[in-house]
């Protein structure tokens, strides 16, 4: 969380990368991908609650470094390699 207790600044930007070049994603996006939100809230039952929403992730799941071997088992690892023909669209969000 890069020393903060939420809000607009956690650095993000090297677990972004990571998945980024495990799953065949161009790596230069990881200045827009890695805007994010972080929030920490009080739970009814005394715990804490942590969210941190990614407004910008921009990820793939055809073309491009996605069909290299070890990333292409990365993405059918998660069950979202290649193109969805019946949903357009669905592996994409499935890995965002």
């Amino acid at each position: 969380m890069a020393g903060t207790i939420g809000g607009f600044n956690a650095h993000a930007a090297n677990m972004v990368t990571a998945v980024f070049l495990a799953t065949g994603q161009d790596p230069a996006q990881n200045v827009e991908s890695s805007n994010c939100i972080t929030l920490l809230e009080a739970t009814e039952d005394g715990d804490l609650h942590i969210s941190c929403t990614m407004p910008s992730l921009e990820v793939g799941t055809v073309g491009g470094g996605t069909t290299l071997p070890a990333q292409a088992a990365c993405l059918k690892a998660m069950g979202c390699q290649g193109g969805d023909r019946e949903n357009p669209g669905a592996n994409a969000q499935r890995l965002a």
